[in-house]
């Protein structure tokens, strides 16, 4: 590039009466403002240092070519629009006219009021009722699914039902037991250390089996599930969402609640019962551990204690809470598997907000059932 065609400003004099003007000159392109290192920080400056007086005019007329870049220096110094005095060449007009028009579409900032907690809390309460209203819907569209089921055994999505007990049940085996037999320990060690100072020891036994079979061991289960499970239910429709095979299967005729839905709501109410089970073994066999290093408790003693100190209605209770949270679980994934929208960033917002939701209504659900079943259960 030659010296010549550099861009510069310049203060022209008037010759009589007429204020100062700035007057800009040479080559107003990328390549031209980016040739010489400090060239583009230097004439920002200047450009900000004339832009704050009101005495001077602008004449571009004499810049010989001026791209969207350069035009945009001088739009952004002169405060975002034309200044009074201002002179520009025919062929120039057109580009600050689609700048300035550009500079209108833009969204009107809006400013902080002292009632935006006010419109956060009415978005989401109206979001909550839509989220309801639609999880209604859901259950019915199931109930009818079911319905259908009945009448129709033999045309039954068989294969998909055993397909996601054997995902959600029994590759679940392994992280439940894991999980059961240390709460287990944990659990039976710091009750041994309290009932000790009291000379208690016989009473871990009533502490361990009700806790366990009550509440814990289905309360785990479901927790590890909503993690494990749940979160692959709403990652595997919401990648059939993003790959559009869910509107495969409608164009093709086939009931996303049919063959999606309800496989997933029936293993989860069959497999998670039988979770619970194992899980209470694990816990108990932990919990016979610990008391054996602990309190020198045999697991024989453990073992024929345990029917007299849980009443056979608390397996009942443990048993439907179980079957209760796989149902809620595979709703709720299913719910937010369908809602993700056709990208990555839904995807992955989905899957995170359907564990979370997952967990929190597992908990609500058993809080329901402490309240429901407070006098039941208890011999001692």
């Amino acid at each position: 590039m030659h010296l010549e065609n550099a861009p510069t400003l310049t203060i022209r004099q008037p010759d009589s009466g007429a204020g100062q003007s700035v007057v800009a000159t040479g080559v107003w392109q990328v390549h031209a403002l980016c040739a010489k290192r400090g060239t583009l920080k230097s004439l920002n400056q200047e450009l900000s240092r004339y832009a704050g007086r009101t005495d001077l005019g602008w004449d571009l007329s004499q810049v010989e070519r001026l791209d969207h870049i350069g035009a945009q220096m001088f739009w952004n110094a002169w405060g975002k629009r034309r200044p009074t005095g201002l002179t520009l060449d025919p062929r120039q007009e057109e580009l600050f006219g689609r700048i300035e028009e550009a500079g209108q579409n833009e969204l009107p900032q809006t400013r902080p009021t002292h009632l935006a907690w006010v419109i956060a809390l009415g978005a989401g309460i109206l979001k909550f009722f839509q989220h309801l209203r639609q999880f209604v819907m859901l259950i019915g569209r199931l109930m009818q699914d079911i319905w259908r089921f009945i009448r129709h055994p033999i045309t039954g999505p068989w294969k998909e039902i055993s397909a996601n007990i054997f995902h959600s049940g029994f590759q679940a085996l392994g992280i439940t037991a894991l999980v059961g037999f240390l709460i287990g320990v944990v659990l039976s060690y710091l009750s041994a250390q309290q009932l000790r100072m009291f000379g208690g020891d016989i009473y871990l036994v009533n502490i361990l089996g009700m806790s366990i079979i009550r509440e814990l061991g289905p309360l785990l289960a479901a927790i590890l599930v909503a993690g494990r499970s749940g979160s692959s239910i709403t990652a595997q429709l919401g990648v059939m969402r993003v790959t559009e095979e869910l509107d495969a299967m409608l164009v093709m005729g086939i009931s996303h609640g049919y063959r999606l839905i309800m496989p997933k709501v029936l293993a989860l109410a069959v497999s998670m019962p039988l979770l619970v089970v194992w899980t209470d073994a694990m816990a108990l066999i932990g919990g016979m551990v610990s008391a054996k290093i602990e309190l020198n408790l045999s697991a024989r003693y453990f073992l024929q204690k345990l029917p007299s100190a849980v009443p056979f209605v608390n397996y009942t209770i443990g048993l439907a809470k179980g079957a209760t949270f796989g149902m809620l679980i595979a709703l709720v994934s299913c719910h937010f598997g369908l809602r993700i929208k056709p990208n990555t960033e839904s995807l992955g917002r989905g899957t995170t907000t359907s564990v979370v939701t997952a967990i929190t209504v597992v908990i609500l659900a058993d809080a329901v059932f402490a309240i429901m079943f407070s006098g039941v259960g208890f011999s001692w």
